[in-house]
């Protein structure tokens, strides 16, 4: 879901996450993955823009965070 919603294809996560594409299809399909494997494609899809949210309930999910404007930065 984080993956479809930040428009990226396997290709590009992987490279995102320096995984190869077997293994973001594997994540995909649930497959266990190393603890590191899953902390890689974790870290590069937050730096991308997602933020995963805890299980309150209604299950875990994701959502796109606000991208910052240019007072927040300083810029």
């Amino acid at each position: 879901m984080a993956r479809a919603g930040l428009g990226l294809g396997v290709r590009e996560l992987s490279d995102l996450a320096q995984v190869s594409t077997n293994t973001i299809t594997r994540l995909e399909r649930g497959e266990s993955l190393y603890p590191r494997t899953v902390d890689a494609i974790r870290a590069a899809l937050e730096g991308a823009g997602v933020e995963f949210i805890a299980e309150n309930g209604g299950g875990p999910g994701v959502r796109l965070s606000k991208p910052e404007s240019k007072s927040e930065t300083g810029d």
